[in-house]
């Protein structure tokens, strides 16, 4: 199907939804979507497939390229329906008050559906619920008091995604790496603390050594609004400077 400015072919959003056919098992993007979705919350995106996802739908695996042309497609799909649920926080009357509610709204979502996490920052967002977080993100920041023109607008905009994606993607793996070696703090404290000792007693780390003994136990939840509120400060009151 042509677009008006020559022969790439729609993308996914833009292309109608096949003629629904007589069929024991009817489709639709958003139920094979749904189903994607469900696989990847179970095994990740290394475990996703269009066969798994037939046979969790109970259809052929040639049904669904009717629907979706590869797998890239279905990415952005997946991803468009988590960003519905972000879109869904920018509903503030304040231009710091819907950053906030956007930046937290992806953290949960993120903690929801682990491998999206994967997928920000390493691949334009262009479906229309992404494009509508894009949009309130930057209408929102726009009206920041030091944001006076497009420029500062653009870097305010970069700083705080490139905030969220380093804080989610650094929390995500902090989590997996848990699950995957079965280790709590503790233990890893049990199995390299020896070590850490003999390093820090060599006095050429004092900087660590106060944050390793004296550092608290920082609850993950807590620190992401604290850095994301001094980071939104910092970056809508240096944007003048």
């Amino acid at each position: 199907m042509d677009t008006p400015y020559g022969s790439a072919p729609l993308p996914v959003w833009e292309r109608p939804e096949p003629q629904p056919r007589a069929a024991p098992v009817p489709l639709s993007r958003e139920k094979i979507a749904a189903a994607a979705i469900r696989l990847a919350d179970a095994d990740g995106l290394d475990g996703l497939s269009v066969r798994k996802i037939a046979k969790e739908l109970g259809v052929g695996p040639m049904r669904l390229y009717d629907y979706v042309r590869n797998r890239s497609e279905l990415l952005d799909l997946m991803v468009d329906v988590v960003y519905a649920r972000i879109a869904e926080s920018a509903r503030h009357s304040g231009w710091r008050a819907t950053v906030l509610a956007i930046a937290r709204a992806t953290r949960a979502a993120a903690l929801d559906h682990e491998w999206f996490v994967d997928l920000l920052g390493a691949r334009p967002h262009l479906g229309p619920h992404a494009l509508a977080v894009g949009e309130a993100t930057a209408a929102a920041l726009s009206q920041a008091p030091t944001v006076r023109g497009i420029g500062d607008l653009q870097r305010t905009v970069g700083a705080l995604n490139a905030f969220i994606v380093g804080a989610l993607r650094r929390e995500v793996t902090e989590r997996r790496t848990a699950r995957a070696t079965g280790t709590d703090e503790a233990q890893w404290q049990a199995s390299l603390g020896p070590y850490l000792t003999r390093m820090l007693e060599t006095g050429r780390y004092p900087t660590i050594a106060r944050l390793v003994v004296d550092g608290d136990h920082l609850d993950a939840e807590e620190t992401f609004n604290h850095n994301l509120t001094t980071v939104l400060d910092g970056i809508t009151g240096a944007a003048a400077r």
